[in-house]
């Protein structure tokens, strides 16, 4: 497949920009395995693929953009992207990322949009699999029996709330991207509202209708969201609850648990699994 489209934003996209994937897009089979390691700051344009893929990480943070949400993923989740999605990817320090190409009928078990979903201990294994074996492997043999249970394990995935909604409005995306670089920011709506050049009743309903979520609700899944990929890359639970703006440690502790299941602790301990 060659060639370009437009974005959704206007934008060229090429496809196929990395040839080390073309092979893996036309794979005889339904699953196959890619595994390659980015040195930190490495990032792509904006592109495509023709295929769904379900990215992982072994260490490092990979950050992924849509056109309508932004994620944070690190080691212990998986992204899943649908085919024909235009995204751009940046890695947050050295990242090995070990993937799977889905073929369109092995891509139904898997949600139908960009979703990150909980990468079991079996599943990091099936995909590490699934890297170990040739893209023709033999249906009856150990590539079947892989990517048979990859796909009921990705089937029973759960799905976990790192979705990042993106505005569209300019005066909306000045303000979440003000946060964005400085998640720790404290300013209320009030603060905001001169500096995005909109009132505040105007700034509130657009976040409603833009992302779904009201601005506390934003900024709270903003910082929740950085935060885990602080602890991924080894920050202590006091300094990723500073440096995303909770000034209670143990009130940061509880958010994440809440949202996610588990304690900052243990997203650090996944995070500097090998």
């Amino acid at each position: 497949m060659s060639g370009q489209i437009m974005s959704r934003i206007g934008q060229p996209l090429p496809l196929d920009l990395n040839p080390r994937t073309i092979a893996h897009e036309r794979a005889p089979r339904n699953v196959v395995g890619y595994a390659h390691d980015y040195p930190d700051g490495y990032a792509t344009e904006r592109h495509l693929h023709a295929r769904a893929q379900l990215l992982y990480t072994l260490s490092g943070v990979l950050r992924v953009s849509t056109d309508d949400a932004s994620f944070a993923i690190p080691p212990g989740n998986g992204l899943f992207l649908p085919a024909d999605l235009p995204h751009a990817v940046r890695m947050d320090g050295p990242v090995a990322m070990r993937a799977l190409f889905l073929r369109d009928d092995a891509a139904r078990v898997a949600p139908p949009g960009a979703t990150v979903i909980a990468v079991s201990p079996l599943l990091r294994e099936l995909i590490l699999g699934a890297c170990a074996e040739p893209l023709d492997w033999d249906p009856e043999g150990r590539g079947g029996h892989i990517a048979a249970l990859a796909l009921d394990e990705i089937a029973h995935a759960r799905a976990l709330p790192l979705a990042l909604p993106s505005p569209r409005d300019p005066r909306l995306a000045r303000l979440t991207d003000g946060l964005r670089a400085q998640p720790d920011d404290a300013r209320d709506l009030d603060a905001w509202a001169a500096e995005a050049g909109a009132s505040v009743r105007t700034l509130a309903r657009l976040f409603r209708r833009e992302t779904g979520m009201s601005f506390q609700q934003w900024r709270r899944q903003l910082r929740l969201t950085e935060a885990v990929a602080l602890l991924a890359a080894g920050a202590t639970p006091a300094r990723a609850a500073a440096r995303v703006g909770y000034a209670s440690t143990p009130a940061f502790g509880a958010a994440l648990r809440a949202t996610f299941g588990v304690t900052p602790g243990r997203l650090r301990e996944v995070g500097g699994a090998r």
